[in-house]
C-alpha cells in the first residue's frame, strides 16, 4: 500500500498536479472575472444583495466552464495545450450567455430584478453547452 502511495505521489506527479491547478485556478479566476465585466448586470455587488437569481446565472457560468476545462486537464498534452483549449472554452461559455441573452429579451435586467425563471433558463444553458463544449474537446481518433 506505501509502495502505491509512493508511487503515485513521486515528485513529477505532485509538480504536475501543482502546475495544473494553479493554472486552472488562474483560468478560472480570469473567466470569472471576464465574465462578470462582459454582462451587464454587476453580479457581486447583486449577490452581497442577497439576490439568488445573480448567483444561480453566475453560478451556472462557472461550472459551464470548469466542465470542459476539467476534461480539457484530462486529455491535454501540455500546460499550452490545456491553456489553448481553456481560452476555447471561455469564448463559447461567453457566446453562451449572449445566445441566451437573444432568446430571453432583456436577461440581464430580469437577474438584475432577481428573476429565478431567467436566472435558472441561464444556469441551465450554461451547464448544458459546458457539457457539449467538454464532449467536443476530446482527441481526435
Amino acid at each position: 500500500m506505501f509502495e502505491a502511495l509512493r508511487m503515485s505521489l513521486n515528485a513529477t506527479a505532485v509538480f504536475g498536479f501543482i502546475l495544473y491547478i494553479v493554472v486552472a485556478m488562474a483560468l478560472f479566476a480570469l473567466f470569472q472575472f471576464l465574465y462578470t465585466r462582459i454582462t451587464p448586470h454587476k453580479e457581486f455587488e447583486l449577490i452581497r444583495e442577497n439576490n439568488p437569481a445573480a448567483a444561480i446565472a453566475l453560478g451556472g457560468s462557472l461550472i459551464g466552464f470548469a466542465l470542459p476545462a476539467s476534461n480539457i486537464i484530462s486529455y491535454s498534452v501540455s500546460v499550452v495545450d490545456f491553456v489553448v483549449w481553456v481560452l476555447i472554452a471561455a469564448v463559447v461559455q461567453l457566446l453562451a450567455f449572449v445566445g441566451t441573452g437573444l432568446v430571453l429579451k432583456g436577461l440581464a435586467a430580469r437577474i438584475a430584478r432577481g428573476e429565478l425563471a431567467a436566472a435558472i433558463y441561464a444556469a441551465s444553458v450554461a451547464i448544458s453547452v459546458g457539457f457539449l463544449n467538454s464532449a467536443c474537446m476530446t482527441p481526435a481518433a
